[in-house]
């Protein structure tokens, strides 16, 4: 998430507990430049939405890893990359490189925010775990095949990474390569000791586009995938597999569709693509955006409007749903299957199953010997209806499953992960055609929790149990083998079943809709959430916190749009619920599970608005009237004949100007040929969609209202008889314009800025 496109820190931790609540265990932050420091002498890390420390013991207080992303360059779709646009002029040279004076100017930046992550660090009982150099800087090597260095580019890096360890950054230095161009800041790579390498390599891919507008992205292909297991393999194959971004939803230009395209990375995208990155044992993933929020005060580039929602899974007003939803499905699973983060991928290929419109890839925990088999379409376009059996290969043998259920079924455009010698506690699963959702340690036992679509069958071999039964729930088939019981059902319902083990092992099997109500909020703010310290909460529509606040009472924050049935798993100590701190009256299960109704929030359909009368009004636009002194600090004079009229040299980069010019006209009893002015041509450049009016002696003139694609406007205004003062009698004309320039923007490596906002000479006519 960006600080920044959310400024006010209190909605903070309502982001943050939802990443949390998702199963997700860390977050990623860009910090920028221009914000934190709007002028070449102040640096403010403190006040309001600057203030990163706050924003850092929020993390830690919810349990999340952070990675701080500080730039200088962070793009973001942001006006001038996210640097400080001061910074883009001239003045200060060739940017992104090793030059003194830019060095000088992210200096105190650089040193402010490394200085303040630094007792938030891992090492220092915080939790900020990676510290991001520089963001999309593929220019290590002239030549990569090669490996001749880019020795400026090098120096660059170097700089900025000793700025960090100087300032007492110790946790792992990574850097993010843009759409997998290439192997740059990679120590593996790197065999040549050309230097500026990172602790760890990552790259960013955005299959399906990062913009609702594809035409900007070139060729896209949908459903295609891309081979980052190559990639990872060729550039950092000592190195955990990193992707600093991953494509969480996409931006919407000016001629973008209303309200983005929210579908095109919906329910689908998600679990399609997410659980083929795990196929290609990425092993950290950060979704770029889980929450986009609102470009203020003039951050974006001048290609975008004030929303940046970019389809997240937490939109733009903060809701979730069904994507969010889905998410939170596999955060859950990736959060306990620990044995998930070291892997070999030992196979691949059409002959895992009876379905050669399958593709499968095998991973393998080369410690426990736990495996992670990905089943997708081999034909990635494809959303077909394909059912299949598995060849799995567990510690018993290999075998076909499922054995007595019927085939597993995969629909449309989705992907499944299913596992062999899965370990939970001290207990083995043998395999299970059902995807795991998560599963929790209560009083000792084991709560595993599965889940299959709708409908769906499902089938898992528990290791060691000799006897089953249904405590609560539809009945199910069981079948005791030779290493355990065999548990099949053909029909899942939107109801849960919880079956209980006499080897201490509880299993409750849920559909999809179900699942997306289960929550397994931690009881800690151990960022590495504990199984045995985890509740299981199912349905309400979010569950923000747990904590057992004494020896019978569990009290849960949360969320509800609706009267909303509530069973919690739980220690067995624990009889009492209280729910955002309401008493609610509980009963016991006879599963030993606690029940509650959370009621409906207070219905809003009564509310009337105050009315308010007495409307006063104020003047916005004074300076447009000729009384109006155009003196004091917030004006400068350009008594120039010289033009353009440049705003940056007075400091000006970006927003609102105010260009106001003076003329007279020529005496009515004065014979000369110079005919009195009856119109002026303006020209300005102010950024893409920028616009501007103008006014003569307080009276509207007209106005440019922008186009999407253009940076330069020109038009020419007639004057009004009636406005124009004749007769030596001075005249002013007043030009309002607002814009910006895309000063950095998406091009990586780019050193110099050359566009500026400007007003031409007024041309009278």
């Amino acid at each position: 998430m960006h600080p920044f496109r959310l400024p006010v820190p209190e909605l903070w931790e309502d982001i943050l507990q939802k990443i949390k609540a998702s199963g997700m265990r860390m977050v990623s932050i860009y910090t920028h430049w221009g914000f934190h420091a709007p002028t070449p002498d102040s640096v403010d890390f403190s006040t309001g939405p600057r203030n990163i420390t706050r924003f850092l013991e929020m993390a830690k207080d919810n349990g999340l890893y952070v990675t701080v992303r500080p730039g200088p360059h962070i793009n973001g779709e942001l006006n001038g990359g996210g640097m400080a646009l001061w910074a883009t002029t001239d003045e200060y040279g060739a940017l992104r490189l090793n030059g003194t004076a830019y060095t000088e100017a992210w200096t105190p930046y650089q040193d402010g925010i490394s200085q303040l992550t630094r007792p938030y660090q891992l090492t220092e009982d915080g939790t900020v775990l990676m510290y991001q150099i520089e963001n999309e800087y593929a220019k290590q090597w002239r030549d990569e095949k090669a490996r001749i260095p880019n020795l400026e580019a090098v120096s660059y890096m170097e700089k900025l990474e000793e700025n960090a360890r100087t300032n007492g950054i110790v946790v792992p230095l990574i850097h993010n390569v843009p759409n997998r161009s290439g192997p740059s800041w990679s120590k593996d790579y790197d065999t040549v000791d050309a230097g500026g390498n990172v602790d760890i390599y990552g790259l960013d891919s955005y299959p399906q586009c990062w913009s609702c507008i594809l035409d900007q992205c070139g060729p896209i292909t949908p459903w295609a995938v891309s081979n980052y297991s190559d990639q990872f393999q060729y550039a950092s194959p000592k190195q955990p597999s990193l992707m600093p971004e991953f494509q969480g939803g996409a931006t919407t230009p000016w001629d973008g569709p209303l309200g983005g395209c929210p579908e095109r990375t919906g329910v689908g995208f998600v679990n399609f693509y997410y659980r083929d990155n795990i196929a290609q044992r990425v092993t950290m993933l950060t979704l770029y955006m889980i929450y986009g929020g609102t470009n203020w005060g003039w951050l974006a580039a001048p290609f975008l409007g004030s929303s940046y929602d970019y389809g997240a899974a937490i939109s733009e007003d903060r809701s979730i749903g069904d994507k969010y939803y889905e998410i939170k499905n596999l955060g859950l699973f990736t959060r306990v299957a620990d044995e998930l983060a070291h892997t070999e991928r030992v196979g691949t290929g059409l002959d895992y199953t009876n379905n050669t419109d399958l593709f499968t890839t095998e991973l393998r925990n080369p410690d426990t010997g736990a495996g992670f088999y990905v089943i997708r379409h081999a034909d990635t376009a494809s959303a077909s209806e394909e059912w299949f059996v598995l060849k799995v290969n567990t510690s018993i043998g290999e075998f076909f499953v499922p054995k007595i259920s019927s085939a597993v079924v995969l629909s449309g455009h989705e992907g499944k992960i299913l596992v062999a010698d899965f370990h939970f506690g001290d207990h083995t699963l043998y395999y299970s055609t059902a995807e795991i959702l998560t599963y929790s340690i209560i009083d000792g036992r084991p709560v595993l929790v599965l889940w299959t679509p709708r409908g769906r069958s499902g089938e898992f071999y528990l290791k060691g149990a000799k006897e089953g039964t249904i405590s609560s729930g539809p009945p199910v088939t069981i079948v005791a083998i030779e290493h355990g019981i065999i548990i099949g059902y053909y029909d899942q319902k939107e109801v849960m079943t919880v079956l209980d083990f006499d080897n201490g092992v509880r299993v409750v099997l849920v559909d999809r809709k179900t699942a997306y109500e289960v929550w397994a909020p931690a009881l800690t703010n151990d960022p590495k959430v504990p199984v045995d310290q985890t509740a299981l909460v199912i349905g309400p529509h979010l569950v923000r916190s747990a904590l057992l606040t004494d020896n019978t009472t569990i009290s849960l924050t949360g969320d509800t749009n609706r009267t909303t049935p509530l069973e919690v798993f739980t220690f067995s100590s624990m009889t009492r619920i209280l729910w955002n701190g309401m008493d609610l009256p509980t009963t016991q299960t006879n599963h030993s599970t606690l029940r509650a109704t959370i009621p409906a929030p207070p219905s809003t359909d009564s509310f009337q608005p105050p009315q308010i009368t007495s409307w006063k009004s104020h003047d916005a636009l004074p300076e447009r009237h000729p009384s109006y002194p155009d003196t004091g600090p917030a004006w400068s004079p350009l008594n120039t004949t010289t033009f353009p009229l440049s705003a940056n040299p007075h400091g000006f980069h970006t927003g609102t100007l105010l260009w106001r010019g003076h003329f007279t006209t020529t005496p009515n009893n004065t014979n000369t040929t110079t005919p009195t002015p009856i119109a002026i041509h303006l020209a300005i450049q102010g950024g893409a969609a920028h616009g501007w009016s103008a006014y003569l002696n307080g009276v509207y003139l007209g106005s440019w209202p922008g186009r999407k694609d253009t940076a330069v406007s020109n038009l020419t205004l007639a004057f009004p008889e009636e406005v124009l003062v004749e007769n030596m009698r001075e005249n002013v004309v007043l030009v309002v314009s607002n814009g910006d320039v895309e000063r950095c923007g998406k091009r990586v490596g780019l050193t110099v800025f050359r566009e500026e906002l400007w007003a031409s000479q007024p041309s009278l006519n």
